[in-house]
């Protein structure tokens, strides 16, 4: 048996009266755009290029180059040194490096450095 208009008619209708039941609301582009960077990983990325730039500030020239900026994660700024007495100058300096740090990158949300030996590029 081959389907008939009406069928065909009767099937549109019903798939129209389907949507209307649950209709969409128009989204956001903003909020499309902010799904999008966050599942791509680019908003990550731009945050540690701000992150890089604050540090070279709040650190100066000679902890900057012996150092570098790791990943953030719940208010923990994660910092790499390149041997143990950079590791250990930066300790000596947490506190004033945080605040220079909040303050660079206007960043109330920065709670903490943690601080870790590793290969710097």
């Amino acid at each position: 048996m081959q389907p008939t208009d009406e069928d065909d008619f009767a099937q549109v209708l019903y798939e129209a009266q389907q949507r209307q039941r649950h209709p969409r609301a128009p989204v956001r582009i903003a909020d499309v755009m902010s799904r999008l960077l966050a599942r791509k990983g680019y908003a990550q990325l731009q945050q540690g290029l701000q992150w890089e730039e604050a540090w070279n500030e709040a650190a100066g020239a000679k902890l900057a180059n012996n150092s570098r900026v790791g990943r953030t994660n719940r208010g923990v700024l994660e910092i790499v040194a390149r041997n143990s007495a950079v590791l250990q100058e930066l300790k000596f300096q947490e506190r004033k490096l945080l605040k220079k740090l909040q303050a660079a990158a206007g960043a109330s949300n920065l709670k903490e450095l943690r601080f870790r030996v590793g290969e710097i590029d």
